[in-house]
């Protein structure tokens, strides 16, 4: 069983039944990266402010996206990171006592005035872009490394999730870049998280037999390219692991962020049922053609191993 349900994963988290999934398993967004086409309200920061509110202070996810918000379009990477952690509680309800979350996420460096693309990864490529003012204060420094899953990560800590992972995915394939002041950014944070008990240490269904050889938490994955026009999907290679070791057989699957269902075709091509949210109509027209095609998933897999994908860099970004 795959299906997909197009709309807001804030909306759709909140109407799976209690304890249904298996594995929430996703990439959301990444902060100030790219539009993926979504309108998005460029004075919401002044309209938060002129209702008397202090900008450090991040709205609801509801207020936010009510004024023209687009998720990983906030006026400050403290928004998103709120943003973020209250879209996956929503869910929280829905993930099995034994379940698993894996959490794909992406950093980024800080500039006053920042590049936004509409679509495709940053630096490579001639895709249409426009420039926004963010506002410095605190860690908000020009160069500076926002370290924006770490504080993702945190985030969730405090709302009680387990972390069990930090795995690290490394990118061996990037290009160079015009910087010549830092190392290149070739690696990205893939986060485990699970639920905290009443009582006790944590229980969750996990296969170590069915994770890359060595069970090291790094692991090192060619970027692949997107498919159907999405510029930020995820390796086969990456996360078929993931899906394997942390849902067990016939179990549930959900990516609330699914693009074009790459994630789902894994989980259908393992023997799982899975369920994707998608915000965007075309992504979830693609996603719903893609878990269909049992072809699909080996194609792009032997495709990344055979070398015939063109690569470029930066963060990749229901059962009702």
């Amino acid at each position: 069983m795959a299906e997909v349900h197009e709309g807001d994963a804030y909306d759709l988290m909140a109407k799976l039944p209690v304890e249904s999934v298996d594995l929430i398993i996703t990439s959301p967004p990444y902060w100030g990266l790219r539009t993926y086409g979504l309108e998005h309200n460029e004075d919401i920061l002044q309209e938060w402010i002129a209702e008397g509110n202090d900008k450090e202070q991040a709205p609801s996810y509801d207020w936010y996206r009510l004024h023209g918000g687009c998720l990983g379009m906030e006026p400050l990477p403290e928004w998103y990171v709120s943003n973020l952690v209250e879209i996956f509680q929503r869910g929280a309800h829905a993930l099995k006592p034994g379940g698993s979350m894996w959490i794909n996420i992406g950093d980024t460096y800080f500039a006053r005035w920042s590049s936004i693309r509409f679509d495709g990864r940053q630096g490579l490529g001639d895709n249409p872009r426009m420039r926004r003012k963010t506002p410095m204060g605190g860690f908000r420094q020009e160069k500076q490394l926002l370290l924006i899953p770490a504080r993702f990560a945190i985030a969730m800590q405090d709302k009680r999730w387990i972390l069990r992972n930090d795995l690290i995915w490394e990118k061996r394939n990037v290009p160079p870049r015009p910087e010549k002041d830092r190392l290149r950014l070739a690696h990205e944070h893939f986060y485990h998280f699970v639920k905290r008990p009443k009582e006790g240490r944590p229980k969750y269904y996990y296969d170590i037999s069915a994770v890359e050889e060595g069970a090291r938490d790094v692991v090192t994955v060619n970027v692949a390219s997107g498919s159907d026009g999405h510029s930020a999907t995820f390796p086969v290679r990456l996360i078929e692991p993931r899906i394997v070791s942390s849902c067990p057989p016939g179990g549930l699957v959900l990516d609330p962020f699914c693009g074009t269902g790459r994630s789902l075709a894994v989980a259908v091509k393992n023997g799982r049922r899975a369920m994707g949210f998608e915000i965007t109509s075309n992504f979830s027209t693609s996603a719903r053609v893609n878990i269909g095609s049992p072809g699909f998933v080996t194609a792009l897999a032997d495709a990344v191993d055979q070398g015939e994908v063109s690569v470029e860099d930066g963060p990749q970004s229901s059962l009702f």
